[in-house]
């Protein structure tokens, strides 16, 4: 199947599987306007954004989350991801997208929820996220496929987060790359073009930490990552880690400086 306006070729081809013994930790919650599943302690003065793939709340999505919120070398994190899609993601019934009806529902649903489209939206989510748990101090962000878009269009300048992480981005972009402006981390999948991403990592100006899951398919840490595979699950629970571990250090560094 080819790729379809505004979506990689992976992103068109590749499955989501549905997991079904997944029991979320943490609960959904109305803060402004925006349905919002949050986890992790809210006596935590750090948040993470997390921002889903095109199928919104997989339970891949939210046990991603649960594994965010357990934190690192005794940072502690609360998790926040709203619900960008307002209750209609992607339909799985579309994919693969290899009949014409098919086709033409996607690039509907697409046409109105191009990553860009969010962007104005995440600073007043914030806010909102900031007057449910005063305690948020810091934000870090996470995105997945789409998200990993929103995440390199919204770390530039005036950067509403102190560091960022991204698996399966999906149209990475040298412009996009060459105005960040935190440290970032980025995950990729077999799937992503070597060239597309070195190009990507050469235009980075800031810290960052690149790393290849050569044998898994785009978007294995959300709602394509089949979890029966115990290979793409032992892939899915060490992504995770890394971004963990990238955002300890992080949350160290600001916790140097804070001291100095």
């Amino acid at each position: 199947m080819h790729a379809l306006d505004g979506l990689s070729t992976a992103c068109c081809n590749n499955l989501p599987f549905i997991v079904k013994d997944y029991i979320a930790q943490g609960t959904y919650e109305t803060i402004g306007d925006t349905r919002t599943y949050v986890t992790g302690p809210s006596a935590a003065s750090t948040a993470i954004l997390y921002i889903f793939d095109i199928f919104g709340y997989s339970e891949q999505a939210l046990q991603g989350a649960d594994i965010l919120s357990t934190g690192d070398a005794g940072n502690q994190y609360q998790v926040f991801m709203p619900d960008f899609f307002a209750g209609t993601p992607a339909d799985i019934a579309w994919y693969p997208p290899d009949q014409e009806w098919k086709g033409k529902a996607l690039t509907e649903w697409w046409s109105s929820r191009h990553p860009h489209t969010v962007v104005p939206s995440i600073p007043v989510l914030l806010k909102q996220f900031e007057k449910y748990n005063p305690n948020i101090k810091i934000w870090f962000v996470a995105g997945f496929c789409w998200g990993g878009k929103v995440v390199t269009l919204t770390t530039q300048s005036n950067p509403l987060y102190a560091a960022a992480a991204c698996s399966s981005p999906a149209r990475m972009d040298t412009g996009d790359a060459a105005k960040i402006t935190i440290p970032i981390c980025i995950l990729t999948s077999e799937e992503e073009s070597d060239t597309e991403v070195s190009d990507f990592v050469k235009a980075l100006k800031v810290e960052h930490c690149i790393e290849r899951f050569a044998e898994q398919k785009h978007g294995w840490m959300t709602a394509r990552g089949d979890l029966r595979d115990d290979k793409v699950k032992e892939a899915y629970k060490r992504g995770y880690s890394i971004m963990l571990d990238f955002f300890g250090k992080q949350q160290r560094a600001l916790g140097t400086l804070h001291r100095t």
